[in-house]
């Protein structure tokens, strides 16, 4: 097993809530709802980051949480979220490159741990479709208590359905003024048509700027009584 340090993102409290809101919203989803996919309409929607704050979350909750970076075709999860090398990830071992131990890694969080997407493949839908990829997700269930995957965006290619399809539901994260709502409609359609739960989804890239009741009234009512664990009071004046 790799173990590596993950890079400290430094999230304002309104964003620390509401990737807490989120884990609720899943776990009140219900209880077999354990291996959820993230996915997107288009690149650059923030849905790696969605898909790692998230599980980074569920693990500060006390869960043994598994990330997988199942994005074979445009990777970003190793440039944005790891420090130091990767020998082996996703790619090699289905292939049959190497054993699950040794593309897991255990990060330097408690109860975190995370698959790299591994190098480039001619075939990732066949890959992500396949019978080690499903006995990969097996396995995991038996040890992981959250498996989290992060996909690629569905209205570019297909496999995110294929995984989607193999999860217990699905997450879709939305850029906020983005993509138009007919696109995401059909893309959610797609989900669905495919098998998918679609548990909801993620507006993300929200500005709250022009919200200065929220930003200025709940940052500093919060900020004053909790400001020992996301940072100091005078940050939300």
């Amino acid at each position: 097993m790799q173990r590596i340090m993950i890079r400290d993102n430094e999230l304002d409290f309104r964003t620390k809530e509401a990737y807490k809101t989120l884990r609720s919203n899943i776990e009140f989803s219900g209880r077999d709802i354990r291996t959820i996919a993230i996915t997107s309409s288009t690149p650059n929607e923030g849905k790696s980051e969605v898909a790692f704050e998230l599980a980074r979350t569920f693990a500060q909750a006390d869960k043994k949480v598994l990330l997988i970076d199942a994005d074979l075709r445009k990777s970003v999860m190793r440039e944005h979220f790891k420090n130091g090398k990767i020998r082996f990830g996703l790619t090699n071992f289905l292939v049959g490159h190497c054993k699950i131990d040794d593309c897991l890694c255990q990060t330097d969080e408690p109860g975190f741990y995370m698959i790299f997407s591994g190098p480039n493949t001619p075939m990732p839908s066949e890959l992500l479709g396949g019978e080690v990829f499903g006995q990969l997700l097996k396995e995991a269930h038996d040890v992981f208590d959250i498996i989290i995957i992060d996909t690629p965006p569905l209205g570019s290619v297909i496999d995110a359905a294929i995984v989607g399809k193999q999860c217990d539901g699905t997450v879709l994260v939305i850029a906020s003024g983005r993509i138009s709502y007919r696109f995401v409609q059909n893309v959610q359609n797609q989900l669905k048509k495919a098998g998918c739960h679609v548990l909801g989804a993620v507006m993300n890239m929200v500005s709250m700027d022009g919200n200065k009741y929220y930003g200025k009234y709940y940052g500093k009512y919060y900020g004053k009584y909790y400001g020992k664990y996301y940072g100091n009071y005078g940050d939300y004046q």
